[in-house]
């Protein structure tokens, strides 16, 4: 969207303190590395994003599929593409569960 980014993502685990890093600390990492290569690329300074953020937390399959539909489809609400696999800014990594047993052959 050109003016605000949707993301789903699993937290990782901050290894030295043994706990999982918080939404403030992922987002302020993804905004102030974000805003850096932005300014940098417009030949800029100043503020990228807004300070606030909307979060929710996934509690449930059933709402992540909800989540990663809503995510697909904003594009096309927005009537920026006509299916969302022509939004080109639209980046699907497929899920990797790191905790599943190896698939045996």
């Amino acid at each position: 969207m050109p003016n605000h980014v949707h993301m789903i993502f699993t937290p990782l685990v901050n290894q030295r303190a043994m706990e999982i890093y918080s939404l403030a600390e992922i987002m302020d990492s993804v905004k102030g590395f974000s805003a850096h290569r932005v300014n940098k690329k417009l030949g800029r300074k100043g503020r990228v994003w807004q300070p606030e953020s909307f979060d929710h937390v996934v509690r449930s399959s059933e709402s992540l599929d909800a989540k990663i539909a809503y995510l697909l489809e904003n594009p096309v609400r927005a009537e920026l593409v006509e299916e969302w696999t022509r939004y080109p800014w639209l980046w699907k990594k497929p899920f990797v569960n790191r905790f599943a047993p190896p698939l045996q052959p």
